[in-house]
């Protein structure tokens, strides 16, 4: 048996090493364009900004390892240029020329590709992608020997965020620019604020919604779409990336339409004889359950395994991805998992979201650190549908046992029964999980029904939203010393433990739109109204910490 891997990090060299396990006999031949095999990608951000000190933590593997542990023969570059289909070989150009490589066999792992976007000046000495380790090295060199002052980063997803952070931890002042209204476009616009913030508070410039129109490495300046400058002696370009598809699209096999290769279950593509993992790949996404790019590390290690397998005999299913990722900007993390509030209702979900903002450990035990958490769900069934969570610690705790959750498709009822790990130092007797699911199942059922951030700022920009043409009101049932502090302009003010006593001036023709800094006393204080007879009441999920991170309401301080 001929096994023939094209491509050598991530699913490649997980399927390489996998396909040896699977038959100490098979014939393996993996080729890589570039000159390294099985290395960590996703740190590169880290050795940048010298978190990592010793470059060679991040060669996982040599090609001299690969032959002496795996007995696989690693030809590295070596560039796949043609697939012959009918004849079963690749042709491919290395160091020593042009040859023909048979297979029985064939595995695509081509990863994908920086796009980079054709303005004036991209093709400059002071730009740069980072994708591997030759374009980690060249942004070191640069920063070495021309020490700029200032940096551009196109693209606010992850590279942006990870190189935000290396580029200041080395002194370099940063700018953000994205083209979409918000950073992190997989998380919903509020987690895309809080990021924001704080990424200013640690010194970065944000900007969204605008685009890089002009490189000027002579000024070092970059020239954005709304026509104002900024400065940029050394530019990232990290706006996404796009799969690598020449190749197996010049070979006729089938592409999908959200860009990638067509899979089956089993990884195998239109050919029976050739199989793909990793980001060139189009996966079930878990909860949508349509097809969909998930190009992240996880994924494609976990179909390289699985393409090695069938590959050479097997029947090991992929199930899909869930899309869960992890991010740390400066003192933060923000990570997500499943689909967003916005993804959800395109896909066609009733989709509804409750947000908590609670200490990621008991309230009492001092070094508690604030996390906020959203919870997606479908409003008829109670399905979980995603999730998003940012704060400084128990972050990833909590979006990992959401995964978990996802994958079992999981309701909000069970989520809210669920026995976490609780002690003082690490939890509350309801985590923050559970707290959410409570919320969440408080709205289906009426008792406490909620309404999100944006939701709210456009029923207050309505003329009139409640029973007889009556303007819509924002209760804010915050401290008084909260309220002068910042509050919405137009708000009425009532605190909580006042309410009861001063129901006569809440207006029972409107709606009423109940807000705190949370979300917890202000249902307390929808409680009070509906107990009193008030029928049109909501709470504003994750009250104010939501709406200022969302934007858009005028805020009076």
């Amino acid at each position: 048996m001929k096994l023939l891997i094209i491509g050598g990090v991530a699913g490649g060299a997980t399927a390489a090493a996998r396909a040896r396990r699977v038959s100490e006999s098979a014939e393996i031949t993996l080729v890589e364009r570039g000159p390294f095999v099985s290395y960590a990608n996703c740190g590169l951000p880290y050795f940048i900004s010298r978190d990592i000190t010793k470059r060679s933590k991040l060669l996982l593997q040599s090609p001299e390892g690969f032959d002496s542990r795996y007995g696989v023969k690693v030809l590295v570059e070596t560039e796949a240029l043609e697939i012959d289909r009918a004849g079963k070989r690749v042709r491919v150009k290395g160091p020593e020329g042009e040859t023909w490589l048979g297979y029985d066999s064939l595995i695509l792992a081509q990863g994908g590709t920086p796009a980079m976007p054709p303005v004036p000046g991209i093709d400059s000495p002071n730009v740069f992608r980072l994708w591997t380790i030759p374009d980690m090295d060249r942004i070191i060199e640069f920063i070495e020997v021309n020490t700029p002052a200032s940096a551009v980063i196109a693209g606010g997803g992850f590279i942006g965020m990870e190189m935000a952070e290396a580029f200041v931890q080395r002194g370099i002042s940063t700018t953000v620019v994205e083209l979409l209204p918000r950073l992190m476009s997989t998380m919903d616009p509020e987690f895309g604020g809080m990021i924001a913030r704080r990424l200013e508070s640690h010194g970065v410039s944000v900007r969204t919604g605008v685009g890089i129109a002009e490189i000027d490495p002579g000024c070092a300046a970059v020239k954005l779409s709304d026509g104002s400058r900024v400065p940029g002696a050394i530019v990232l370009v990290a706006a996404g990336v796009k799969a690598e598809l020449a190749l197996a699209r010049n070979a006729g096999l089938a592409l999908g339409k959200a860009g990638g290769l067509v899979v089956d279950e089993y990884l195998r593509t239109s050919d029976p004889a050739i199989w793909a993992a990793g980001d060139m790949n189009e996966v079930v996404h878990k909860v949508s359950g349509r097809t969909a790019r998930v190009p992240m590390a996880g994924p494609a290690n976990r179909q390289g395994r699985i393409a090695a397998s069938n590959a050479l005999g097997m029947s090991m299913k992929y199930s899909g991805a869930l899309g869960s990722s992890v991010v740390r900007i400066f003192d933060a993390v923000a990570a997500s998992t499943g689909l967003n509030e916005t993804a959800a209702r395109a896909a066609g979900f009733d989709a509804a979201a409750a947000i908590v903002v609670k200490d990621h450990h008991a309230s009492y035990y001092p070094g508690g650190k604030e996390l906020v958490l959203k919870l997606v769900y479908e409003r008829s069934s109670g399905r979980l549908l995603g999730g998003q969570v940012f704060g400084e610690e128990g972050v990833e705790k909590r979006i990992d046992a959401l995964a978990v959750a996802l994958h079992g498709k999981m309701t909000l009822t069970d989520l809210a029964e669920i026995d976490f790990a609780y002690s003082p130092p690490f939890s509350s007797a309801n985590d923050p999980l559970n707290v959410a699911a409570f919320a969440g199942l408080n709205d289906i059922s009426g008792y406490a029904p909620l309404v999100g951030a944006e939701e709210a700022r456009r029923l207050l920009a309505e003329p009139a939203a409640g029973p007889g043409g009556a303007r819509p009101v924002l209760l804010d049932v915050r401290n008084l010393n909260e309220f002068e502090t910042s509050h919405v302009r137009g708000a009425l003010h009532i605190p909580v433990d006042e309410l009861r006593f001063r129901l006569d001036e809440v207006p029972r023709d409107a709606l009423i739109l109940t807000h705190c800094r949370s979300g917890f006393r202000s249902h307390l204080a929808l409680r009070i109204l509906r107990e009193n007879g008030w029928k049109n009441v909501r709470n504003v999920t994750g009250g104010f910490v939501a709406m200022t991170a969302l934007g858009g309401f005028e805020i009076m301080e």
